[in-house]
């Protein structure tokens, strides 16, 4: 295999956006300065959304207004209307990322509309943020399978692809929402995405919901795909999704990376360091497996012979 990997760090938006504790901003600072500090060129920060609909994030602007910003870093903001598109702008983030599900059951229980109420609501958003200098990506949710509707046809997640690159959106996420993809299903889909979206503006989103998340990757990146979403600690997760483990972990992608000779330019110690520390921050046990047992280098001393 051959070709560097770009990872988004999305921990601090689709991670916290669902914790039960909330993080203090001065720790969601500290933590995205760190994250930069580990050599991330993209890490999606907040979202604004109401405060009424998602607490956690509440304070996304002030989060923006007090991160240090890392020449050469692409901090992201979550949208998903044009009053949170004049927010972020006021906010002065480097880009927007939109969302709409491809399953009509899935939008109308996450946003309360249809897919294509969706679409035309980014239109307005497109016009707004028209001439800023704000780069834009928009995901396709439940790209690979709807907990409802079940699988979700290929032709019908391009349609909505299409729809996108229609309205000049430049960058395309394709999301296993719910973790219900597998290797063969991503390398058919990402072949046909990459047919009219170039590798360095599609990124695939992938939860490790039924423990494929890794192999998931692999198969995208087998198929052309060099850019994917991951979460510190492996945080995140679905309200409809139950019993979901959240989003591939970072320091396990990060780490099958440089182990298969794939470059990130991600510091793996530093990333380990970070996720060590996740359970103080959110309270819990995180699912990460790199920061438990080790990088497979690290060797261990000898038992002495009882």
């Amino acid at each position: 295999m051959t070709g560097n990997m770009l990872i988004q760090e999305v921990a601090t938006r689709d991670g916290f956006q669902i914790e039960a504790r909330y993080v203090q901003t001065a720790d969601k600072i500290a933590l995205i300065d760190a994250l930069s500090a580990t050599g991330f060129s993209r890490i999606e920060v907040s979202s604004f959304v109401s405060p009424k609909a998602v607490p956690a994030l509440r304070d996304a602007a002030e989060v923006f207004a007090g991160i240090a910003r890392r020449p050469g870093t692409v901090y992201v903001a979550l949208v998903p209307n044009t009053k949170g598109a004049e927010r972020a702008l006021a906010a002065k983030v480097d880009e927007i990322n939109l969302v709409a599900s491809v399953s009509e059951t899935h939008n109308r229980a996450n946003m309360g509309m249809t897919p294509a109420a969706s679409i035309e609501g980014f239109g307005r958003i497109m016009e707004t943020v028209r001439g800023t200098g704000v780069s834009t990506n928009a995901t396709v949710a439940t790209a690979f399978g709807c907990p409802f509707e079940g699988d979700q046809p290929v032709d019908k997640v391009m349609h909505q692809v299409e729809a996108y690159l229609a309205l000049d959106i430049k960058g395309v996420t394709l999301a296993d929402t719910t973790g219900m993809a597998n290797p063969a299903q991503v390398e058919r889909l990402v072949t046909r995405a990459l047919a009219i979206v170039p590798a360095d503006r599609l990124t695939l989103h992938f939860h490790n919901t039924r423990g494929l998340g890794l192999a998931n990757v692999l198969a995208a990146y087998s198929a052309g795909a060099r850019r994917f979403d991951a979460a510190l600690g492996g945080l995140g997760g679905c309200p409809f999704a139950p019993g979901a483990t959240g989003n591939i972990c970072t320091e396990d992608l990060v780490s099958m990376a440089h182990e298969m000779g794939i470059a990130t330019g991600v510091d793996l110690d530093a990333l380990i360091g970070l996720s060590r520390d996740l359970p103080r921050l959110v309270g819990h046990d995180v699912p990460g497996q790199v920061a438990k047992a080790g990088r497979p280098c690290d060797l261990h001393p000898v038992p002495q012979a009882a």
